[in-house]
């Protein structure tokens, strides 16, 4: 059984590992360093009630994540989330990242937020689809902005508005 909960410090250990298997096998995140549990505490600390991080716990284990963070520190961004969205790479396929975005858009219409951002590197047909399906529009592509694994990627940005 899947459960969509609201993240506690205690699953950072978990929520990290996912994390880091992205940073060295994919383009889904821009990080190409694995991150420490010490900075991935840093980054919990500054999601507060407007910017949730969420977790998907089967039989005990997080099996993917989703967070809203802040879009810029400029107060009239106040009402913009960033979502990211991550699921262990056994678990995709399964349905768990159309359950975790359906929980944090459900979060952000209830926090207040207006309008919710996403950026997916080119090649990221799945997450593209996702976003889609819950109703987020292509508003643009910024051509070749990210390097990884030694080539240059443009980046499509979403934009979903409650």
């Amino acid at each position: 059984m899947l459960t969509v909960r609201q993240a506690a410090l205690d699953d950072l250990g978990q929520i990290t590992e996912i994390y880091n298997d992205a940073i060295k096998k994919t383009t889904a995140t821009f990080d190409t360093e694995p991150k420490t549990l010490e900075e991935q505490e840093e980054w919990f600390t500054n999601h507060d009630a407007k910017h949730p991080v969420m977790t998907a716990e089967q039989d005990g284990i997080i099996v993917g994540w989703a967070s809203l963070s802040e879009w810029s520190d400029r107060c009239a961004y106040s009402d913009t989330a960033e979502i990211s969205l991550y699921v262990k790479e056994k678990h995709r396929g399964k349905g768990i990242g159309k359950e975790l975005m359906k929980a944090i858009i459900q979060e952000g219409q209830k926090i207040g937020l207006h309008t919710v951002i996403a950026r997916i590197a080119d090649g990221n047909d799945i997450s593209i689809e996702l976003c889609k399906s819950f109703g987020f529009q292509h508003i643009g592509t910024i051509r070749e902005v990210g390097k990884k694994f030694g080539k240059l990627l443009d980046v499509h940005l979403m934009q979903l508005i409650f």
